[in-house]
């Protein structure tokens, strides 16, 4: 340190043992009108495991028990959560803000598939404009009075889910993966992404686990073995649910009809969630 420092690090480019970096908040702030509770982000390392599918049962789990539940829908180039809610309505604001559509019973959704003319338009846009859309998703819509919002990220450690964990005060994350070695793997990469980011992992779900056979009674594990068990280890993580392969799910989500859905895989899940302290 100089004598003729001012304690203003960041115009100063000298390297000197007690300097301090200034860090940047990039956290957003939430609509005025808005009051979310909790914020539970679901993520994976790659695409294709069920992690929106997993993002839907939580929601219609809480809001089961009594929880006003909301889903933001970050995959905004894979946008999934309307299909399987049956939505057909799209999203509608004023000089407020936007506000999110309502599900069959109760849930708050908004997904950039709300907003355009057609489902199947495709979302040709570059990576700053998808994460300013996840942004606006959080600053501009009105979340009314909502008790968990689950955030259904994009796969992988890119640049929504650096600013969903950068701008959002996401209070803990739910890691999907699928039994695949190779899986495993990625899955590795969001567990370091979170711990570098400093977001408290609640666990840890595999889908597809096993399939029950409907003749005998026994399970198969289609896609083999399962490594959940060894990464939840090696990073100190609980497992928290597997899931099975079975076909009533996918047709739920296919006719639209996840709310009707009943399975008690979650519980374990539901019941941490309801246990978190309020922020």
């Amino acid at each position: 340190m100089g004598e003729n420092c001012n304690q203003n690090c960041g115009s100063c480019s000298e390297d000197c043992a007690e300097r301090k970096e200034e860090k940047i908040d990039f956290s957003e702030k939430l609509h005025d009108m808005s009051k979310v509770k909790k914020v539970i982000g679901v993520v994976s390392g790659k695409g294709g495991v069920g992690k929106s599918l997993i993002t839907s049962m939580l929601a219609v789990a809480m809001n089961r028990k009594g929880y006003h539940t909301a889903i933001l829908d970050a995959d905004v180039t894979g946008p999934s959560i309307p299909k399987a809610f049956g939505i057909k309505e799209k999203a509608i604001g004023n000089e407020l803000g936007l506000y999110p559509v309502k599900t069959k019973t109760g849930i708050d959704i908004m997904s950039v598939n709300l907003l355009l003319k057609n489902d199947t338009d495709p979302v040709v846009w570059r990576g700053p404009i998808i994460a300013g859309t996840v942004k606006q998703f959080w600053t501009d819509v009105i979340w009314n009075d909502v008790d968990y919002m689950f955030i259904d990220m994009p796969p992988g450690t890119g640049d929504v889910p650096l600013t969903v964990f950068q701008s959002i005060a996401v209070d803990g994350i739910i890691i999907v993966t699928s039994p695949q070695e190779l899986v495993s793997m990625i899955v590795s990469k969001a567990v370091k992404m979170a711990e570098m980011m400093n977001i408290p992992i609640i666990g840890l779900v595999e889908n597809m686990s096993y399939f029950t056979c409907p003749d005998n009674g026994k399970d198969y594990q289609i896609f083999g073995e399962s490594h959940i068990d060894e990464i939840a280890d090696k990073h100190k993580l609980k497992v928290l649910a597997k899931l099975p392969i079975d076909p009533r799910i996918s047709t739920a989500c296919d006719r639209g009809m996840i709310e009707l859905f009943d399975g008690d895989w979650l519980d374990s899940i539901v019941d941490i969630l309801k246990n978190m302290e309020e922020r």
